[in-house]
């Protein structure tokens, strides 16, 4: 898949639910010095679509058939059931990636940022976000209550305190307890990778 001339990095975002990565790298996204040399690519799910989502965009949305189908195809280089729903990072899309050369962010759960660590050892940044502590974790989880499944908040706050024991298989650890200095952390990360 890659090449020695492709100068293509993979950062993957880790954390909890309610640590904040997902909206970190969103900020990272749109960063005016980043945004034109980065991309998410879009991942599969079978959990249904929130109504801010778009298909395609946030998630391919798709039936639990259509995901086995997927995997056998050989079309997702890892995936993993979370809260009762598939998820899983697509072949065509991190390809599609490499060869515009772009560098990609990923925010995969603990198993699959180290499946691509494996996978991609010298290409591969890992950067576990925690939030600055459980009591917040919870706060925001339920603050999203409304967009989320009822009966998955207490799972999710069960989940988060065994995943935030991790921490110490990433390359990077940081706390979010205040967004505009983790985004400015996420990005110190990033260029001292590329200049590597």
């Amino acid at each position: 898949m890659w090449n020695k001339k492709n100068k293509a990095l993979i950062f993957v975002i880790s954390g909890p639910s309610g640590s904040g990565k997902t909206t970190l790298a969103k900020k990272i996204l749109k960063d005016p010095q980043l945004k034109d040399n980065f991309i998410k690519p879009v991942s599969y799910t079978t959990r249904p679509k929130r109504p801010q989502e778009k298909q395609g965009r946030d998630y391919f949305f798709v039936s639990v058939k259509e995901f086995q189908r997927l995997l056998k195809a050989k079309k997702i280089l890892e995936h993993t059931r979370y809260l009762g729903y598939d998820y899983g990072t697509s072949c065509e899309g991190l390809e599609q990636a490499i060869k515009k050369n772009l560098h990609i962010i990923l925010c995969l759960d603990i198993r699959g940022a180290l499946f691509v660590k494996r996978m991609y050892p010298d290409r591969t940044t890992t950067i576990f976000v925690k939030p600055p502590s459980l009591n917040i974790a919870r706060q925001r989880i339920l603050e999203r209550q409304a967009l989320t499944n009822p009966r998955e908040v207490k799972k999710r706050i069960q989940l988060a305190s065994k995943e935030l024991n991790y921490f110490n298989r990433y390359d990077c650890c940081l706390v979010n307890d205040n967004l505009s200095k983790a985004v400015r952390e996420v990005k110190r990360i990033i260029q001292w990778r590329i200049s590597r």
